[in-house]
């Protein structure tokens, strides 16, 4: 399908407002993967809010030129789908990489997340760690640990001057009951 110069600048003009949003981008080889994957593949991200996109490669090229994603535009070669989302930005590289497991033909390109460029290896880094949640909670957990270390050291004394109390209490007890 060809499109007319009008057609190819709204496009491109569309594209780079959508991309200048997203937080976190990947790109994609979709080579191999039939009309049922593909949908399969778009119903999964878009439960994650994530958007996919398949546009020319010259089109993507020219959307992301002279802005903070110009670094990807290597990797605008062969067939190359776009995810993408304007919320979480993990969120793409972890529904990619839970949805490529058993799909050997299915592969990640590179990507942005947060202005650095990643390749497919960080990506796979990236969509493995814990959540936003998950993290904030370890982080609580480490701070906690200290001031709960010197909480119990601070009480350790306490302990064992009212252990010596009840000792001299018993102590005294047995002495005025024998």
């Amino acid at each position: 399908m060809d499109m007319n110069r009008t057609e190819k600048s709204a496009e491109v003009e569309a594209l780079r407002a959508s991309l200048g949003t997203a937080k976190g981008v990947v790109l994609t080889n979709f080579q191999g993967l039939d009309v049922a994957e593909m949908t399969d593949l778009r119903r999964h991200l878009r439960k994650a809010s994530v958007q996919y996109k398949v546009v020319k490669n010259t089109l993507a090229v020219r959307a992301i030129r002279a802005g903070r994603l110009e670094g990807l535009a290597p990797h605008f070669a062969g067939p190359t789908g776009i995810a993408y989302s304007a919320v979480d930005p993990v969120a793409p590289a972890r529904a990619l990489m839970a949805w490529a497991k058993g799909r050997p033909t299915f592969a990640i390109k590179g990507g942005m997340l947060d202005g650095a460029m990643l390749g497919p290896a960080e990506i796979a880094a990236v969509a493995a760690l814990p959540g936003r949640e998950a993290l904030l909670s370890q982080i609580m957990s480490v701070l906690q640990g200290p001031v709960r270390n010197l909480a119990s050291v601070l009480q350790g004394p306490l302990r064992a001057l009212v252990s010596v109390l009840q000792q001299v209490q018993q102590h005294k007890e047995k002495a005025q009951a024998g």
